[in-house]
């Protein structure tokens, strides 16, 4: 087949005094958002190149179709497809929700305590039949349990649409409320609930109450933010007495309370916003909790009497280098996190005593640990703890806090079988360019030989202060068990070792995430984990932005890369301040739109600018045509310039999802089609077909 063409159209560019050609910038449209709501209006010409690129995609990967088949009937296979949930037990109902062999989608259950009778009151299946494209937003029983409030994305754009249906009837008794950002927040006395009304520029700006029985045009607004950097959410306090306004964007934020009894909703402010300074708040036990970083850089929680809101005193102070999570109360214990060197820890405190000690888990070190309650009623000993590894799919233990017994309730089965004992995970930690060190992740099969023959694939993310996960994945098994070894880089950019973590890779510094990947790319091949030319970097999003820079920068040292709705042009979409993400994300990756400094940074490192005429490695990029994040153009226009300046016959492949957003296709099936797909191309590029 013929390699697609994107007709180049010159468009001259200038800022803080520079010039500079942009020869695909046509394809954007300044309709853009609108063409997330209907696809038909999306530029023919730009449709015919995507479908183009689709059927060449689908060509030079037609060779891997048996594969493809047989990594979904692998990956399918270690997923338990009937699984039940455990039940969470409210006043009058417990509540679980289910999944079955045929279907897709999730069904939501409930049971009257004491009585046998079941009732789906949510069934995905049902709700996601004709539709190319179905995702949940948010799924909300009313507390007197008789009504429901659910939000659905037909599109993939994150539009989502609010319906409330009664539970006993089943029948849809409200007007659909268009155009939310999908959480929805029922009311203490459930007469009406609260939801975010997303802006013209797609974001959750102002929140609403609904009164049941009335039109959606007559709802009331609650809040309004004006600083077009922040967004805006909804929530209620531990103690059912609060209802809590966050107006945040990635370095700052402003919280406002309201009394559930104040029928006026009028929000009263805790701590005006202070740039840099992040804090969110709790209720319990007649104090207001914060967790802050104010004077603590890694966050600490202090807490006031609600009598006095001005006098916080710490509660658990600051550790340098260690990130302190939020709260989770009962009647007699606060339960906490810490995250430190990419590992997590759970706390237990008494809430008589104060003393305070670690949940063991497990003997392992590389683990993803968790809590959750089973009940709604807060006075009770009884807790889930919960945890897995790279190697060990997730256990759930029912845990007595007071008495230290433990009961394994929930153990994931991977039906197709597996033996943790065939898998080797290592923590390790890599000298960076300037000597800092990076922990990273390694998960391996006993049999694999660090001889340098092995292939690696090497994840990474490193942004918005977001810490790579270092749990059980049943998909990676796939490439693990044919001797590519899986390496996640916990580099700076993500907080895995604290905020400072997170500042060392974002702004003017964002240019260590890329360097940190590329040292462990060069000490895998060091120390005879992997050779030259036998890496595959993988990354979506942000992550995407990552890859494409590395490629740039090592093209000689990889195999391929795999780029997940990359945000490869962010020069262009960091100027745009019209974009949905653009002005809340000045903060992450600077502002050069108005700082001459920010501008020359991000041009020096910007995937898109910086393609050269050169080789490059075997790369796939997959897009989706309804992403309200990383625009479809973005991905489009990167791979047309790449085809146009790259001088080697490796694979360049674009696969477009034209009915699918920023996660992708959506249903179980569909997930792991898309899965099947890059390993396949992952197994193609490195002589396993």
């Amino acid at each position: 087949m013929k390699t697609p063409y994107l007709r180049r159209q010159e468009d001259v560019k200038t800022a803080h005094g520079y010039t500079w050609s942009d020869y695909y910038s046509w394809i954007h449209q300044s309709n853009c958002l609108e063409i997330l709501r209907d696809k038909n209006k999306l530029n023919p010409e730009v449709r015919k190149y995507l479908e183009d690129e689709n059927t060449y995609t689908e060509k030079n990967m037609g060779d891997t179709k048996d594969l493809q088949k047989i990594l979904f009937k692998e990956i399918e296979g270690r997923i338990k497809l009937d699984d039940e949930s455990l039940k969470f037990k409210d006043k009058k109902y417990e509540y679980w929700s289910k999944t079955t062999k045929e279907g897709n989608y999730t069904k939501y259950l409930r049971r009257k305590i004491g009585e046998s009778k079941i009732e789906v009151y949510w069934d995905g299946d049902v709700e996601a039949k004709d539709k190319k494209f179905f995702s949940a937003g948010d799924i909300q029983v009313s507390n007197n349990d008789e009504m429901l409030a659910y939000s659905v994305d037909d599109k993939g754009s994150e539009y989502f649409t609010i319906f409330v249906r009664n539970i006993i009837n089943n029948k849809i008794v409200e007007e659909p409320i268009l155009e939310t950002a999908g959480g929805i927040t029922w009311a203490y006395d459930d007469k009406s609930f609260f939801y975010s009304k997303l802006d013209k520029l797609h974001r959750p700006r102002q929140i609403f109450q609904h009164i049941l029985g009335t039109s959606p045009k007559d709802d009331k607004l609650i809040y309004n933010e004006k600083d077009e950097r922040f967004t805006a959410s909804f929530g209620l306090t531990s103690d059912e007495n609060y209802y809590v306004i966050s107006a945040t964007e990635h370095t700052t934020s402003e919280v406002y309370y309201i009394h559930k009894d104040d029928k006026n909703l009028n929000p009263k402010l805790f701590i005006k916003r202070e740039d840099g300074v992040e804090y969110s708040v709790n209720s319990w036990a007649g104090y207001f909790w914060m967790n802050t970083n104010k004077d603590a850089e890694d966050f600490k929680v202090t807490r006031c009497s609600h009598k006095n809101i001005n006098q916080w005193k710490d509660f658990i102070p600051a550790k340098a280098g260690t990130l302190i999570g939020g709260l989770v109360f009962l009647k007699n214990w606060i339960i906490r996190s810490e995250t430190s060197n990419a590992l997590s820890k759970i706390y237990v405190r008494d809430f008589q005593s104060n003393k305070e000690e670690e949940l063991i888990f497990t003997e392992e070190k590389v683990i993803s640990p968790g809590i959750s309650l089973m009940q709604k009623n807060k006075d009770t000993d009884l807790i889930r703890i919960e945890y897995d590894s790279p190697k060990t799919p997730s256990r759930v233990f029912e845990y007595n806090i007071k008495t230290k017994e433990k009961k394994l309730v929930k153990e994931r089965i991977v039906p197709s079988g597996h033996n943790r004992d065939d898998y080797i995970v290592e923590r390790l930690e890599v000298e960076g360019h300037d000597g800092y060190l990076i922990p990273i992740t390694i998960t391996r099969h006993k049999k694999t030989k660090l001889d340098g023959t092995a292939h690696v694939l090497q994840y990474g993310y490193g942004s918005y202060g977001m810490s790579s996960q270092v749990g059980f994945s049943s998909t990676r098994l796939s490439l693990i068990d044919r001797d590519i070894i899986w390496v996640t880089c916990h580099i700076r950019g993500g907080s895995e070792k604290g905020m400072a973590h997170w500042k060392g890779g974002k702004m003017l510094n964002k240019k260590n995430t890329f360097f940190d990947f590329i040292s462990c790319s060069k000490y895998l091949i060091e120390k005879k984990y992997t050779s030259k030319n036998k890496i595959i970097i993988f990354g979506g999003s942000a992550g995407g932005l990552l890859v494409a820079n590395v490629v740039n920068q090592i093209p000689d040292l990889l195999l391929g890369a795999i780029m997940a709705v990359p945000f490869v042009d962010n020069l262009t979409t960091n100027m745009d301040h019209s974009l949905p993400l653009s002005q809340g994300e000045l903060n992450e990756f600077a502002d050069a739109k108005n700082n001459k400094k920010h501008f020359e940074y991000i041009k020096s490192y910007a995937p898109y600018d910086n393609l050269e005429k050169k080789d490059y490695p075997n790369i796939l990029i997959t897009t989706s045509l309804s992403d309200s994040r990383v625009l479809y153009d973005e991905p489009t226009k990167y791979c047309a310039k790449l085809r146009y300046l790259k001088t080697d016959y490796n694979l360049l492949l674009l696969k477009c999802e034209m009915d699918a957003g920023h996660s992708g296709k959506s249903g179980r099936t569909s997930a792991i089609e898309e899965v099947a797909f890059d390993y396949a191309f992952a197994l193609k590029i490195s002589g396993k077909l």
